[in-house]
């Protein structure tokens, strides 16, 4: 047996449409909820002033101070017409002017005078210089084999005085410093310039070169003139 029910009585068959419905109403109404705005009122009162005729404002009398009127003008002085007459009975003595030019005939003497030539200090390498500085003991080696003499005691001289820094080798310190310094017009050593790895070698390759002895200074067409010069020094720890 079939249970007969009404299609109009039936509460679900438009149950979407109501949830819709009311849902849009809710938002409507938390909307106008959240978008409310309210005013303090302010309240104005006004006072009226009673202004009285006693409390107008009495402005003092002034007196307006004369200046007194300007001096007048000094009364200009008239000059004087009257030219005196004044006879001429000086003397005056003329004064002559010599002429300064002289004459064709007089002898003028110059004093020669001696002209200075300015010789202008130039470096020359020592790699092109005509006649290179002389160690010490190369005096007497021919001047073709004085160039190779003068590199082998450089070199004698840095073994002699070589001592590795204590601690530059406890820190495992090592490398090529190369030393530029120039031997100067007299055969001195000046201008000694490092560049290395760390300090401590660069302050032995100075104190090793700042002992080289004096030397006889290069020449360049027969006149003494300074010598740069470059080596490199090794600081090299054995295993």
């Amino acid at each position: 047996m079939k249970i007969k029910k009404n299609p109009k009585v039936d509460l679900r068959k438009n149950s979407s449409l109501y949830f819709v419905i009311g849902l849009c109403f809710i938002l409507f109404i938390s909307w106008r909820a959240i978008e409310w705005r309210t005013y303090e009122k302010v309240f104005f009162d006004y006072q009226s002033v009673n202004v009285s005729d006693d409390d107008d404002e009495e402005i003092p009398i002034t007196e307006q101070l004369k200046t007194p009127p300007p001096p007048p003008p000094p009364t200009p002085v008239q000059a004087t017409t009257e030219i005196e007459i004044v006879e001429d009975e000086e003397e005056v003595e003329e004064t002559i002017i010599e002429s300064s030019e002289t004459d064709n005939e007089e002898i003028i003497e110059v004093e020669d005078v001696e002209i200075e030539e300015e010789i202008e200090e130039v470096d020359v390498p020592f790699a092109v210089i005509e006649d290179v500085p002389i160690f010490p003991g190369c005096e007497r080696v021919k001047k073709s084999e004085q160039r190779a003499c003068f590199q082998e005691q450089i070199n004698k001289h840095i073994r002699n005085n070589f001592r590795y820094p204590e601690i530059a080798q406890e820190m495992g310190i090592q490398g090529r410093v190369y030393v530029n310094f120039i031997i100067s017009k007299d055969g001195s050593i000046t201008n000694i310039r490092m560049r290395g790895p760390d300090k401590n070698l660069e302050k032995e390759a100075q104190r090793i070169i700042s002992k080289l002895p004096k030397m006889t200074p290069g020449k360049q067409r027969g006149r003494a003139v300074r010598v740069p010069f470059s080596i490199p020094i090794v600081f090299r720890l054995q295993n």
